[in-house]
């Protein structure tokens, strides 16, 4: 019986796990996947410095997956899978980026990929979530809310999804 190498077995212990939000609307489906790091004692603010794109979530990139059309803002994003990235544009403020390449490393990001990118609402003095968390939560019969939650802090973004006929 062989056993695995020791940097292999310790790589493999280290994956964040992975979660999934889910949420129907309008009889429509809308859910992303994703990794949940932890914080571990580290400043969230200092890992993802003003100016960059920063991945959403750990290990592979976090995927949005829609089967109907969903609104955010005035942007219409159709069905189709998506990854979704973070860019911190100021000191509080953020983008939420849907790019149109899936399945790779949360840490590839082409910008040449991106579909769009909306501004989300930044919330400080949230109770502490040590891991990563994405919630999807229904607000009207057709309107729901997207919330990144890690550390004390929250990112918002309303959205729709579409009657689908």
């Amino acid at each position: 019986m062989s056993t695995l190498p020791t940097a292999l077995l310790v790589l493999l212990l280290l994956q964040s796990p992975r979660a999934t939000a889910e949420l129907s609307l309008n009889g429509a489906t809308i859910s992303v996947e994703y990794g949940r790091p932890s914080l571990r004692g580290r400043d969230l603010l200092s890992l993802a410095p003003v100016g960059t794109v920063w991945r959403l979530g750990a290990d592979q990139s976090t995927t949005l997956t829609i089967d109907g059309t969903a609104a955010f803002g005035t942007i219409v994003v159709g069905a189709g899978k998506y990854s979704l990235f973070l860019e911190r544009t100021a000191e509080d403020d953020w983008l939420l980026v849907v790019n149109t390449q899936t399945g790779q490393w949360g840490t590839e990001h082409d910008r040449r990929r991106d579909l769009l990118a909306v501004p989300l609402k930044w919330d400080v003095g949230q109770a502490s979530m040590e891991e990563l968390t994405i919630e999807l939560t229904k607000e009207t019969d057709e309107t729901g809310i997207l919330a990144i939650r890690w550390g004390e802090h929250a990112l918002r973004q309303r959205f729709r999804l579409l009657k689908v006929s």
